[in-house]
């Protein structure tokens, strides 16, 4: 059976923590069948006795834990419970939840239910069929947690995710938590440490679930979400947009050098009075030549190709999956040529590069050559 462990850290909650844990621990955990269900409070020393709550409260029950510690931010309380939870517990998911009643309790049942089935990642998500946000909320408020969260997708490029800002999620441990230092997420004194979590936990899993999420009003005090803090979510959020990006932006800088090889020798070929198709044939491998050297100590450098024989290996293989190119643009191109005329050769080959070209050598780049991707039919190394 599956332990499943929530973390959910406190800081002068004592008004809630009590109501919670008789909610969590007591009328839903029972609900939960084929799941070791615990609760682990990382209570920052509140002031107001939040831990002393927590500890009465353990007298009586054997899956309820409580871990304490100097305040540092919500993003380190979380990484001290996520630790305990996997070296002292031994859990086999984790899951973030809050101590405010944001995060209902009776939504833990189906999330627990989406790992059983056998989700890696589990998004609580406030916008999709099912999930809301509080009619109470201004209309303002509202306004900024859609847009804040739809930026993000876009940053992110992940629109079939529709909430990536909810703290109400679910994580496998083998795979996908255990692959994550924990330590070095960024801004961990803030909400922000939420983004770099989950778009690392997404890159890991292999298969995401999103389920319904009614987010609740705090019932206590009001939200500690605010400007500095949205701001920090939204530059952690474009720091991994680049970051993600960048192998595809060095790999679109030497597709321009490509370009411009093939423009060059597109004009020397036909200057020596080549036949057209010869012409593209000879200036597009002088292109691949320039691409593969380029790529391989640069693109790929973390799986940079080295030693003689592999490298001659891997140019005749980078050859053949390059033979789609160059089949592309042999045809294509004195097609092109042939539609809009020579003068217009430079358009024809940054269409047929852009938008035919790039896509399929950035596949094969990914996927045969440098095998930075792991593809279902793949095998393993």
């Amino acid at each position: 059976m599956d332990k499943v462990v929530i973390v959910m850290p406190s800081y002068n909650e004592a008004e809630n923590i009590g109501r919670m844990i008789d909610e969590l621990v007591d009328k839903e955990f029972p609900k939960i069948g084929n799941a070791e269900m615990h609760l682990l409070v990382v209570d920052d020393n509140s002031p107001d006795g939040t831990g002393n709550v927590v500890k009465r409260a353990m007298k009586t029950r054997q899956n309820l834990h409580l871990l304490t510690g100097m305040k540092k931010g919500l993003g380190w309380a979380y990484i001290r419970g996520m630790k305990y939870a996997l070296a002292k517990l031994k859990a086999d998911a984790v899951m973030e939840m809050d101590a405010d009643f944001q995060h209902p309790p009776r939504f833990v049942k189906p999330m627990v239910e989406a790992y059983l089935a056998g989700a890696d990642y589990v998004i609580g998500s406030r916008y999709i069929p099912g999930g809301s946000v509080p009619k109470q909320w201004a209309a303002s408020r509202k306004a900024i947690s859609y847009f804040g969260n739809l930026f993000i997708r876009l940053v992110l490029l992940k629109p079939r995710l529709h909430d990536l800002t909810t703290g109400f999620r679910l994580t496998k441990v083998k795979g996908v938590l255990d692959k994550i230092e924990l330590d070095n997420l960024m801004e961990k004194e803030r909400f922000a440490y939420k983004v770099d979590l989950l778009y690392q936990s997404i890159k890991n899993a292999k298969k995401t679930v999103e389920v319904p999420l009614e987010f609740a009003s705090r019932t206590q005090e009001k939200s500690k979400f605010n400007p500095k803090e949205m701001i920090a979510t939204f530059k952690v959020a474009i720091i991994l947009g680049i970051r993600d990006k960048k192998r595809f932006i060095k790999f679109g800088v030497v597709g321009f050098t490509g370009f411009i090889v093939n423009f060059t020798f597109i004009r020397v070929f036909r200057s020596l009075g080549l036949q057209e198709v010869l012409v593209w044939l000879f200036a597009t491998e002088l292109a691949i030549i320039n691409n593969y050297t380029i790529n391989n100590i640069w693109t790929f450098k973390e799986a940079k190709i080295a030693g003689f024989k592999n490298t001659v290996v891997k140019f005749l293989q980078f050859n053949l999956t390059s033979a789609g190119a160059l089949a592309i643009q042999s045809f294509f191109g004195p097609l092109g040529v042939k539609l809009v005329g020579e003068r217009f050769d430079w358009l024809v080959l940054a269409t047929v590069i852009v938008f035919l070209v790039l896509p399929y050598n950035y596949l094969m780049y990914n996927a045969v050559i440098w095998k930075t991707w792991k593809l279902p039919w793949s095998k393993k190394r």
